[in-house]
């Protein structure tokens, strides 16, 4: 096989890829798989969604492969097909799950810091797939990714209002978990 033995670049698995060698694909894959997850994990409800995803996602890179730019980051391009492929399974996954807007829980200020500040990122991101896929989908794409709530009601085809209320909803649930997980950890830690 192409890649077994040595270690080739980034430019020769493309190059395998383009001829759609399945050992330049398999290649690919493994170099990126990690990192796709990453990404994938953001938006998807558990692992076996976030797998889902991240193979959607590596099928339309080899397909599209031929309009990648070299000139560019592979990594930058292929993490934008994985947040649009995350996108469409969202929108995919709408038309069968509906969810309603919850009461909107207020904290103050000095208590959400201090639940913020004795959680990890990994129980913040376990709450965050926890989370209704529309209001987790929003979040991650206006705190993680840094989109406006212009540009998630274009990706997402909803409104600036449904954005904007989305994100609300979502910073709700997601402090009214952090902080029963606080008390959690507090009663028996």
């Amino acid at each position: 096989m192409f890649f077994r033995k040595t270690k080739h670049s980034e430019e020769d698995i493309i190059k395998e890829c383009l001829k759609r060698k399945p050992s330049g694909q398999k290649a690919l894959y493994e170099l990126y798989f990690n990192y796709s997850m990453s990404i994938a994990m953001r938006y998807a409800s558990g692992k076996d969604e976030a797998i889902e995803i991240v193979n959607d996602s590596f099928l339309k890179v080899f397909d599209s492969l031929d309009r990648y730019d070299p000139k560019q980051p592979l990594k930058a391009w292929l993490r934008q097909i994985v947040i649009y492929t995350a996108i469409d399974a969202f929108r995919k996954n709408q038309r069968y799950q509906h969810s309603t807007l919850e009461s909107h829980m207020h904290l103050e200020v000095s208590e959400e810091e201090s639940v913020f500040s004795q959680l990890h990122e990994a129980a913040i991101m376990e709450c965050v797939q926890k989370l209704p896929p529309s209001y987790r989908t929003v979040f991650v794409l206006y705190v993680v990714e840094g989109y406006k709530h212009h540009e998630i009601a274009t990706l997402l085809k909803i409104s600036e209002g449904t954005s904007k209320s989305n994100l609300s909803a979502a910073r709700a649930q997601l402090k009214k978990m952090l902080v029963t997980d606080t008390q959690t950890v507090k009663r028996h830690g």
